[in-house]
């Protein structure tokens, strides 16, 4: 058994060492992969965040009666800019002008009843100088004099209330403003309190108001104190038309909704054409903190691998993989934020067959080969 391994493992031996004996055949040199490049360069990049925001009016009112009666008076056109103080409606008011007349004649005859027990106080006290009369007597006449004071002071008061209660039955403008389609015609009748007549609300100026997540807050802090002309941009519900006026943050809420992490902010921005609407939707466009002069290479230089991007920066015949660091595209470029210098050549076409350090020549990738040359990277 012993002498039958032996001779089965000699063969084996032997062809081994045949094999290793040959020499082996060199790998055929692999050619430089051709490629296009382009030049790293520095420019001015202003580029803006964007949030969807909503036109709202800084001053708004629901109009309602605060007296009951029927609408006798409607003295404005539907969908107009009313002027503050104009009169708007008017409701039934002759109940109202009756009480506030006769809240008048009480208040007349509640002060000669007053002027009546002054000259009896007057006359009594004189008498009882005299001893003419009792103590009582004067102390009577001054009692119905105190009276009679507050009931003067009672008469002036429903004065007041009277003319409050007629004032209200006409309703004018609380500011100037666009006022809407009315909620009631004439003849209606309101209820004070309930009954909704129209809403007014001003446009000049207006705001918009955004949301943005909580870790931005101490950014728009910053630029409420130092914003610009060209700060905030506004870009209209039609995706293309741009606001040709600039905005300013007008107030940032008092807190975060701790279910969200967001708080809103309000941009004021002038509407002297009356473009903007209340509730209209709109994109607020704001400046990002990083612009200004940046590395800018065109976009399709970029390779992303696993949620990272890389760049081919060629160094004469050998290209180097760089891994960077990107801001917002612009158009068909992007912003390099770190990882490629002013003046690299990225390798724009051709780097898809590539590998770090492999070689490279300048020259069209798509270009077809010649029957038999070895294609690059096989």
């Amino acid at each position: 058994m012993k002498h039958t391994y032996i001779f089965l493992i000699a063969p084996i031996a032997l062809l081994g060492w045949t094999s290793c004996g040959k020499p082996a055949k060199k790998n055929a040199t692999l050619p430089p992969t051709p490629v296009s490049v382009a030049e790293a360069k520095k420019a001015e990049a202003i580029y803006y965040d964007q949030y969807q925001g909503t036109v709202v009016a800084l001053n708004s009112v629901e109009l309602r009666s605060q007296v009951s009666g029927f609408i006798t008076g409607i003295f404005f056109k539907e969908g107009e800019v009313v002027q503050q103080g104009k009169e708007l409606y008017e409701i039934d008011r002759r109940k109202y002008i009756a009480a506030y007349d006769q809240a008048v004649a009480n208040l007349s005859s509640a002060e000669a009843n007053l002027v009546k027990a002054q000259k009896d106080v007057d006359r009594y006290t004189y008498l009882q100088k005299q001893d003419a009369v009792a103590r009582q007597t004067v102390d009577q006449a001054v009692a119905a004099y105190e009276t009679n004071k507050s009931q003067v002071a009672v008469a002036k008061a429903q004065i007041e209330s009277a003319k409050t209660d007629l004032s209200y039955s006409l309703i004018k403008a609380p500011f100037t403003g666009r006022i809407g389609i009315s909620q009631v015609k004439l003849g209606a009748q309101v209820s004070p309190g309930t009954t909704l007549l129209n809403t007014i609300s001003s446009e000049h100026p207006i705001g918009v108001d955004m949301v943005i997540n909580e870790q931005d807050i101490s950014r728009f802090y910053q630029l409420q104190k130092t914003g610009t002309d060209s700060t905030f941009k506004l870009q209209l519900s039609d995706g293309i038309t741009t606001y040709n006026k600039p905005g300013k943050i007008l107030a940032i809420d008092r807190g975060v909704n701790n279910q969200t992490g967001t708080i809103t902010v309000r941009v004021q921005f002038t509407n002297d054409n009356d473009v903007l609407k209340d509730g209209m939707s709109c994109v607020v466009k704001v400046l990002n903190e990083n612009s200004g002069d940046r590395i800018i290479i065109p976009a399709k230089a970029i390779n992303e691998q696993m949620g990272e991007f890389f760049v081919f920066v060629s160094l004469d015949t050998i290209a180097k993989q760089h891994k960077v660091t990107l801001g917002p595209h612009i158009g068909n470029t992007v912003v390099v934020l770190t990882g490629v210098n002013e003046g690299d050549k990225v390798i724009t076409d051709g780097f898809q067959r590539l590998r770090d350090g492999g070689k490279i020549v300048l020259g069209n990738p798509n270009a077809q080969q010649a029957p038999g040359q070895a294609k690059p990277g096989k």
